[in-house]
């Protein structure tokens, strides 16, 4: 087997983020063949010894996804803070071992959820340099104008940037409600919610629908199941809004430099 990275290697061994692996490097605690090692060392993990904290891991480990319909009320954490007595999205899962959540939602927000112990690919899909798509179903007040959908699909700005080109698509309007599939490639905290208050449509509702091309079908809330291979690789296929996405991005960019 090739060499890799060691912080790498640790992401694979579920030992948590890469970013949280180059932290466990730099403080000293990972030890290859004997040696305290810095961030940027390779190693073979079925040849060499690697030692986190002491304990010797390797590459092998059996990945593990998981989609889950999500409830409102529900937190999109491992643990709840002190005093919150709110149940967890991972005490809905009766398996043992740490899991990552990919695309976190407001405990009143519904929907899709990825829980896994691939640490590496949860990142990745998290990342908003790499464009994976989350699909959404939003109920908001009022009747929303094609100028407002216009405005919404450009980005508007919050905390001193810009908000990312997304798809806005009116599937349902009414003078007193509108429902919208919103398609994002980025996912700041509570974004959905606050452009929606900003542009004068209370969000109502809010269902994350489809990470990737995977949908949440016919599964009720509160239900779970571990993905399979073709499903995993739906996940990992944007929308196809993505395209438009981009075309939004680049007109953006070519109207800043006139």
């Amino acid at each position: 087997m090739p060499r890799q990275r060691v912080h790498k290697i640790m992401a694979k061994a579920d030992i948590g983020s890469r970013r949280k692996c180059e932290a466990i490097i730099r403080a000293g605690r990972v030890r290859v063949n004997g040696k305290v090692i810095e961030l940027g060392a390779s190693a073979d993990p079925n040849e060499d010894v690697i030692l986190v904290d002491g304990e010797r891991i390797t590459e092998s480990f059996e990945p593990l996804y998981i989609v889950v319909n999500k409830p409102k009320g529900v937190l999109s954490t491992n643990k709840a803070e002190k005093g919150d007595e709110r149940p967890t999205i991972r005490e809905m899962i009766d398996l043992p071992g740490h899991l990552f959540t990919i695309g976190r939602l407001d405990a009143d927000s519904e929907g899709l959820m990825i829980l896994t112990n691939d640490g590496a690919l949860a990142n990745r899909i998290s990342h908003p340099r790499y464009e994976h798509t989350k699909t959404y179903k939003v109920t908001v007040k009022g009747k929303v104008s094609k100028a407002t959908v216009d405005t919404w699909e450009s980005g508007i700005w919050l905390d001193d940037s810009r908000t990312a080109a997304c798809s806005v698509a009116l599937l349902q309007s009414s003078k007193r409600s509108t429902i919208l599939r919103l398609v994002m490639t980025e996912g700041r905290k509570r974004q959905i919610k606050r452009v929606a208050a900003t542009l004068g449509h209370p969000v109502i509702r809010l269902v994350r629908t489809h990470i990737g091309q995977l949908g949440l079908g016919t599964l009720r809330k509160g239900a779970w199941y571990q993905l399979d291979e073709d499903e995993v690789s739906a996940m990992l296929r944007p929308a196809v809004e993505l395209n438009a996405i981009r075309s939004k991005r680049r007109e953006r960019k070519r109207k800043a430099r006139q």
